[in-house]
C-alpha cells in the first residue's frame, strides 16, 4: 500500500490548546497504527506530529463573541477546504478538538458524507448552551469526555461517550517541584516570586497585563524583596509585553519565555488569565487568583448564556469555590493586590486551595490520556 492510500485520519483544531492535545493525539494514533495517513486543521504541533495542516487558524485565535467577527472569513475559507477533502479523501473518521461553533457544523459535513465523528476534549455543555446536546446526539458518534461529569452529561442525553481523562495529565510536568522550578528559573529557593500570566492572545494581554503590573507596583511596595516573572505565552508578541512593562519603571518584571511551568511551579502566588493555563497552575500546585475582562456586549451575553457561577477551570471542574474570581470592571491592582496578599500572608489560604487542588487532580484521571483517546478513535474508524 503507497502513502497515498494509507487510512486517513481528518482532526480539526483551531486554537493553541486544542493543536497541543491534537499532536498527543496524532502521536498516539501513530503508535498503535503506524500507517494512518493524518490531515485537516490545526497548528504547528499538529504538524510536527505529522498532519498535513490544510488551514491553521491557531495563531489568530481572538477573545469573546464580538471579537470574533473579524475571524469569520478566513474560518469559511478554512471549512470549505475540510469539508472538500472530506469529499477527496473520504477519511476514516473525523475527530472534532473542541472549537465547537466550527467544528460542529464540519461534523454534519462528514455525517453527509458517512464519515463517523469523534468528538474529543467536547464543548463545555454544562456552562454553555445545554441545548446544543441534541446537535451532539445527532452528529457525533462518540464523545471523549475529559471530566467526570461530562460523561453523566452525556450519558443522560444518551449519547456514546467514554470518560478518557484530561489530556493536560499527558503533557504537564506533574512532579515538577517548587526547588526544581527554582532552579530553572535562576532564583533561590527563599525568595518570594509572583507570577504573572496574562494569557495567550492580544486582546488578554491588552486587557489585563496593566491592571496586573499595577498589583506588583503595590506588592512590591509592601514588600521590596519579592521578585516577578511574566511567562510569556508563545502566540503574543514580546515587544507588545515590553511597551506595557515599560510603564512601570520603578519595578523589575522579568519576562520569561519557555518556562511558563517553572514560573506557575516555583511561585508563591500568581496573577492568571482565566483559561487551560488555570487548570494547569491548580495542577502544578499555584496558588491564584484568577481574572478576565472582555468587551461590554461579550460580557452581556456571557452573563446571559452561562449556567455555571464560576469561569474558571478549577472551579468548574471541583464545582466550588477554590479560587478567586475578579472580573470585568473589577480588575484592578488594587483588587489583584488584595487578593494576592491574602495568599502571600496567610498561609491557610493557601494551603487551602492547594488542598482543593489535590481534590480535582484526583478526579482527572491518570496519564495516558492521548492513548485511551486513540484507541476510541480507531475503534469508531474501524481500522484497528
Amino acid at each position: 500500500m503507497t502513502r497515498a492510500d494509507a487510512p486517513v485520519i481528518m482532526l480539526s483544531a483551531g486554537e493553541a490548546s486544542g493543536d497541543l492535545h491534537g499532536a498527543t493525539l496524532c502521536r498516539a494514533l501513530r503508535e498503535l497504527d503506524p500507517g494512518l495517513r493524518f490531515v485537516g486543521m490545526g497548528g504547528p504541533r499538529m504538524a510536527a506530529a505529522g498532519m498535513e495542516v490544510v488551514a491553521d487558524p491557531t495563531a489568530h485565535a481572538v477573545v469573546g463573541m464580538s471579537e470574533a467577527v473579524g475571524r469569520v472569513p478566513r474560518l469559511y475559507r478554512a471549512y470549505r477546504a475540510l469539508v472538500r477533502r472530506l469529499v477527496s479523501d473520504r477519511p476514516r473518521a473525523l475527530v472534532l478538538i473542541d472549537f465547537p461553533e466550527f467544528n460542529l457544523r464540519l461534523a454534519r459535513q462528514a455525517r453527509r458524507a458517512g464519515v463517523p465523528v469523534v468528538y474529543f476534549i467536547p464543548p463545555q455543555l454544562w456552562a454553555w448552551r445545554r441545548g446544543r446536546i441534541r446537535q451532539m446526539a445527532r452528529r457525533v458518534n462518540r464523545v471523549l469526555a475529559i471530566f467526570p461529569f461530562e460523561q453523566r452529561l452525556y450519558e443522560r442525553a444518551r449519547v456514546p461517550v467514554d470518560f478518557v481523562g484530561h489530556p493536560l495529565l499527558d503533557v504537564l510536568p506533574l512532579d515538577l517541584s517548587r526547588e526544581e522550578a527554582r532552579r530553572r528559573l535562576g532564583l533561590d529557593i527563599g525568595v518570594s516570586l509572583v507570577g504573572l500570566l496574562p494569557g495567550s492572545r492580544r486582546e488578554e494581554v491588552t486587557r489585563l497585563l496593566p491592571a496586573m503590573l499595577q498589583a506588583a507596583e503595590r506588592l512590591a511596595a509592601a514588600d521590596g524583596r519579592r521578585r516577578f516573572a511574566l511567562a510569556l505565552a508563545p502566540s503574543v508578541d514580546r515587544a507588545q509585553v515590553e511597551r506595557l512593562t515599560a510603564a512601570t519603571p520603578g519595578m523589575r518584571v522579568e519576562i520569561v519565555e519557555g518556562l511558563t511551568h517553572e514560573v506557575m511551579a516555583g511561585s508563591d502566588v500568581v496573577l492568571i488569565a482565566s483559561g487551560t493555563a488555570t487548570l494547569e497552575a491548580a495542577l502544578l500546585g499555584a496558588p491564584m487568583v484568577v481574572c478576565y475582562r472582555v468587551s461590554r456586549l461579550t460580557g452581556v451575553m456571557a452573563r446571559m448564556l452561562a449556567r455555571v457561577p464560576w469561569i474558571s477551570l478549577p472551579n468548574i471542574a471541583a464545582g466550588r469555590g477554590i479560587v478567586p474570581e475578579i472580573l470585568q470592571g473589577q480588575v484592578t491592582g488594587a483588587r489583584l493586590a488584595a487578593e494576592a496578599l491574602r495568599l502571600l500572608e496567610d498561609a491557610a489560604a493557601a494551603t487551602a486551595q492547594r488542598a482543593g487542588f489535590k481534590d480535582l487532580r484526583a478526579g482527572l484521571g491518570e496519564p495516558g490520556v492521548g492513548r485511551r483517546a486513540a484507541r476510541a478513535v480507531l475503534s469508531a474508524a474501524r481500522v484497528a
